[in-house]
């Protein structure tokens, strides 16, 4: 694929009213046995696709004595869709330190509550890590449901390496404290995830160019979504773009390769790689392949992987 190129889902399989209209049906038919629960459910909810909630957490919702969310109305439109009626009680940033108490007096009284957030799993980038704190400092039964994520689904398009990532939530707005921040950042040994306003994007991806070197990256938006894209290029191809082409719509969630270990990808080392890749395919998808691999800025990659194949043709011509 050229690096240049966006892979897009514009989803024929895929309906936009199945993430924004309610179900036909009515109240959702509960089966025969569920999973119950008691204290705090904390429950992942979909980062777009409103199918992208599981069972047991419909189950849990549907359960709860009270449903805490961010936004009343964007939870509210949620539960219609899939035919949930539940009260609804407002536990965001702003009212999170006089909402709390509240909420643990509930609890402590023997209901339950389910914690969810706009999108995606609660207490990431979100006031939820306190309330749990709180709950398990008063001895209150915490149940964690696995869902939707827009980390993990970024870091899994990526295409770059999965063993060992770091989460870094979003950076400083402005440029100089941003640049201590990925300082900071800059020799941890796995790939970055980091969350970005799309106003920012093109300075910000500046500043990791700057600070982390032309590593290779991935900008993810509107995962999950009709118009979801990811643009894997070098930080310095992706910067130049956004500052060109201007602030996309829809959230952004950036992942960025791991460090150059230079030292243990020689020239030798790197053509061999190229050499057995470029045998399997073409000079941009060896390319693409090395790069991930090695660790070096794509363009590097793919000027050697040019002349090499220049090379090989001009022996063949020879012999």
């Amino acid at each position: 694929m050229p690096a240049r190129r966006t892979a897009k889902n514009k989803s024929t399989n895929r309906s936009s009213e199945a993430a924004t209209s309610p179900s036909p049906a009515g109240p959702r038919q509960r089966p025969a046995a569920v999973q119950t629960f008691e204290g705090l459910a904390v429950v992942a909810t979909p980062i777009g696709h409103a199918r992208d909630i599981t069972l047991r957490a419909l189950d849990i919702l549907e359960q709860a004595d009270a449903i805490a969310c961010e936004d009343t109305r964007v939870t509210a439109k949620l539960l219609a869709i899939h035919g949930i009626s539940r009260p609804l009680v407002p536990y965001h940033e702003h009212n999170a330190e006089r909402a709390r108490p509240a909420l643990i007096k509930r609890l402590k009284g023997g209901e339950n509550v389910a914690l969810v957030s706009d999108a995606g799993t609660p207490l990431v980038s979100d006031p939820g890590f306190k309330l749990v704190r709180a709950c398990i400092d008063e001895g209150i039964a915490v149940t964690p449901l696995p869902g939707a994520s827009s980390v993990m689904c970024a870091l899994v398009a990526s295409g770059l390496p999965t063993d060992r990532f770091f989460f870094a939530g979003f950076l400083p707005q402005k440029s100089s404290a941003r640049k201590r921040a990925l300082r900071e950042l800059a020799d941890i040994p796995g790939s970055l995830v980091l969350m970005e306003s799309a106003k920012r994007l093109a300075a910000s991806l500046g500043d990791m160019a700057e600070v982390l070197g032309d590593r290779n990256a991935a900008v993810t938006r509107e995962l999950t979504k009709m118009f979801e894209e990811v643009r894997r290029e070098s930080l310095d191809e992706l910067a130049a773009h956004y500052q060109s082409a201007g602030a996309p719509k829809g959230e952004v969630t950036i992942v960025i390769a791991p460090p150059i270990e230079a030292a243990a990808m020689d020239d030798a080392e790197l053509d061999r790689l190229l050499t057995q890749a470029l045998s399997d395919g073409s000079v941009r998808d060896a390319a693409d392949t090395v790069a991930v691999i090695s660790g070096h800025a794509r363009r590097k990659v793919y000027a050697r992987a040019l002349a090499l194949k220049k090379g090989g043709a001009l022996k063949k011509d020879r012999a």
